[in-house]
């Protein structure tokens, strides 16, 4: 399955597109139909499953490893992490989602590719489910919940969550003794507590005081309350907002359309940090009023990146 092209999403609409698929559960002589989803953007293709190496002592839900056009990606079977049974006469519809965050790629079994749906942010909201609700799924694997036709609920998969906690690559970033100091404030915009965390304490690290914001929407109601805190000295004492992309309610993009159009606001520079590392991204990133966009957790980039673009915005 070809994905479409990522580029004819208008920046600053608060859409996005998703691969809508599927995970039957085999309860008895019934299959249940799970509907999933994850952004295109992390996409970068859609194949049949390719003949797999296995890897000896991996946990049973990595089914192995293949050869990508010189690239080696693990296999992961999302049915057999998520403890759900498939039936074997779904096999031969399963595919492999190959996606990509923050560098890394690595492949996804699903039982079915069904098609890419164009959603609204504002339609999409947060995981409130607790813990076995969806077998081993839990709330920090899902980015957001969103009705589709027939009130079915599709769950949008924190596919680089997931990852992460199986162990295949765990993000740091690092502030050396000698960095150099930034006093001030920063704004910090990600629904995902962890990376606020490893964003906040870095530029704790840095010198700097730090407001959180779960999502873009969140972001402008504590903007508008800094500004009645300080007025037209907004724009000196807010040095820096990094912001993610992809957040239930109003993203990454869209909330800098609204920062840029604002003549309060527009001098605070916006700085994307998101998993998303494909080729259109950086430039809905600068169409959106973005100063820079970065590759999430990359620590060569991310702290002189901050600083580079604070020292841009006083000249």
């Amino acid at each position: 399955m070809a994905v479409a092209a990522k580029n004819v999403l208008k920046t600053g609409a608060n859409e996005m597109e998703l691969v809508d698929f599927r995970i039957y559960k085999q309860i008895g002589d019934r299959a249940y139909e799970g509907i999933y989803g994850v952004n295109v953007a992390k996409v970068r293709e859609i194949i049949k499953i390719p003949k797999l190496t296995e890897l000896p002592g991996a946990p049973e839900y990595i089914e192995g490893i293949f050869d990508l056009r010189g690239v080696v990606i693990p296999v992961i079977n999302l049915a057999k992490w998520m403890g759900i049974k498939t039936s074997e006469s779904e096999q031969e519809r399963s595919r492999v989602i190959i996606a990509e965050f923050s560098k890394i790629l690595v492949g996804f079994i699903v039982s079915e590719a069904k098609r890419i749906r164009r959603i609204s942010w504002a339609d999409i909201e947060p995981a409130t489910f607790s813990s076995g609700d969806e077998g081993t799924l839990d709330h920090n694997k899902v980015t957001g919940v969103t009705k589709i036709e027939n009130d079915a609920v599709l769950l949008i998969l924190d596919f680089e969550s997931i990852v992460k906690d199986l162990g295949l690559y765990r993000p740091t970033i690092n502030v050396d003794s000698d960095t150099e100091q930034i006093s001030g404030s920063a704004m910090v915009i990600d629904d995902s507590a962890t990376a606020r965390k490893i964003v906040k304490n870095t530029l704790e690290k840095m010198g700097m005081h730090v407001i959180e914001a779960v999502d873009g929407s969140d972001a402008l109601h504590k903007l508008n309350e800094l500004y009645d805190k300080y007025g037209e000295r907004i724009s000196t004492e807010l040095r820096v907002i990094v912001s993610d992309v992809e957040m239930p309610r109003m993203d990454g993009f869209h909330f800098a359309a609204h920062v840029k159009d604002d003549p309060r606001l527009k001098e605070i520079p916006v700085v994307f940090n998101s998993s998303i590392s494909d080729r259109f991204s950086d430039t809905r990133g600068r169409e959106a009023g973005g100063e820079s966009y970065l590759v999430k957790f990359d620590a060569n980039q991310f702290v002189p990146e901050i600083i580079r673009v604070i020292k841009n915005h006083i000249k």
